[in-house]
């Protein structure tokens, strides 16, 4: 897959319009869709030119209302980290364009045009631009992307210590022994394993981690000079004690498997 997403999250912040023309399947006149009203609330890419996500290029939208939004991405090519960032949009009929300042000389500029969009998932094209000091540094052009919506947010409900291991038979940055993660309302989180019949703690250089609806980030860094690690879940469900997480992950060869991933409450 080609290097994209510096900034997909600004690939995801594309749809605060407010109506665009589509046709009935009576009279095929065409109608106003109220698009103020069906992009509210949360969106995650799932597929990218007709391919599925893998989950660490996946990136959350939260549609505040037609003019203001806020998504999340752990990018995978990058140092980029962005919890709730926030991005303004343009409105002319069916074509968006957005626009978020990463920082005084970087902008990120999306044109998208929506061609479908339903209770569950959108359709749409856009046309990405990186401008670093008013000069273009990235262009990328997706034709077909499409986004489903997220009804699930457990931000909180994974506040706490949880306990558990992964479930399938391939993953990257895990043993396949229990181990225990303290995820705590700052951003942080603690790692332990056991020792000797004992729990102990990792004193990790840097721990962090977000939750955004259902997208689960962290990244961790042993030292300050050592390399920094990243890992993405999509979070499945939280149900009397028991979590479980999912993930479709890429392989160096370019194929793909899933990832699970159960823990349970420790209180």
């Amino acid at each position: 897959m080609k290097q994209i997403l510096n900034w997909v999250l600004v690939a995801t912040l594309i749809c605060g319009a407010s109506v665009f023309t589509s046709c009935t399947s009576n009279d095929d006149k065409p109608v106003k869709l109220d698009l103020s009203t069906k992009l509210m609330g949360k969106w995650m890419v799932d597929e990218l030119d007709g391919q599925a996500c893998p989950t660490n290029l996946k990136a959350v939208i939260t549609f505040l209302s037609p003019t203001e939004a806020y998504g999340s991405l752990s990018d995978y090519y990058s140092e980029s980290w962005n919890n709730h960032a926030s991005a303004e949009v343009t409105i002319k009929g069916k074509n968006v364009t957005l626009r978020a300042k990463e920082n005084e000389h970087t902008t990120h500029v999306t044109e998208t045009t929506i061609y479908s969009i339903t209770d569950k998932d959108m359709m749409l094209k856009s046309d990405w631009k990186v401008y670093v000091d008013g000069n273009v540094v990235i262009n990328e052009i997706y034709d077909k992307e499409r986004y489903i919506r997220v009804t699930n947010d457990y931000e909180n409900d994974i506040i706490g210590t949880w306990e558990g291991k992964v479930t399938s038979t391939e993953d990257e940055h895990t043993d396949g022994e229990l181990h225990r993660w303290e995820y705590k309302a700052d951003g942080t989180y603690a790692y332990y394993s056991k020792v000797e019949g004992q729990w102990q703690s990792d004193t990790d250089y840097l721990s962090n981690y977000f939750v955004d609806g259902i997208l689960l980030c962290t990244r961790w860094k042993k030292t300050a000079d050592s390399e920094e690690l990243r890992e993405w879940w999509e979070i499945e469900s939280i149900k009397d004690g028991v979590m479980k997480w999912t993930a479709l992950r890429m392989r160096d060869d370019g194929s793909t498997y899933t990832a699970t991933f159960q823990m349970t409450k420790v209180e």
